[in-house]
């Protein structure tokens, strides 16, 4: 029991940790919760399991933030991410390049999709869409910056953690 504990307390424990910052100060979309979706399905191969834990986090995080129109779109993105942390083998480089890269490109897709969709900015047309995706871009160098530095974090946090864990 007590190696199962192990197991899952301190990888649930860091992902909770790093969606809370999202509570603190921080550039526009540089936050660790698309990160937080891949690690969570890479460490637990199992997705119903990384997907609660993630949008659990983004939940708590959420209520001291507020609720907002898009939401569901933001949480359908977040299943996308812990969907590619499932197809990670070894937690490599390469692995966490194009699992960053392909998540934020689809965040960028369906969080946008989902402000053209449910808000009242943009019009209604495929002109409105693209002007909403234009309008988005300063913002996706932020996401996709903040997914590879947290990646990397989660990295190098589980191989510092899981050589602590050997030793003791």
């Amino acid at each position: 029991m007590k190696k199962i504990l192990k197991f899952y307390s301190i990888p649930i424990c860091l992902i909770l940790f790093l969606s809370f910052s999202r509570l603190i100060p921080h550039p526009w979309n540089f936050t660790p919760i698309l990160a937080s979706g891949i690690f969570a399905g890479y460490y637990f191969r199992q997705f119903f399991l990384s997907l609660f834990i993630v949008i659990f986090s983004m939940f708590l995080g959420d209520i001291f933030l507020g609720f907002h129109e898009t939401m569901f779109f933001t949480y359908i993105s977040l299943a996308v991410s812990v969907f590619l942390g499932l197809l990670i083998k070894n937690f490599k480089f390469m692995e966490i390049l194009w699992s960053g890269f392909i998540s934020s490109i689809c965040f960028f897709a369906i969080t946008n999709f989902g402000v053209w969709y449910v808000g009242s900015i943009y019009d209604k047309t495929p002109e409105g869409l693209m002007a909403c995706y234009i309008a988005a871009i300063p913002f996706f160098g932020n996401t996709i910056l903040s997914t590879f530095f947290y990646l990397y974090l989660f990295k190098l946090l589980k191989e510092h953690l899981l050589k602590k864990l050997v030793v003791a």
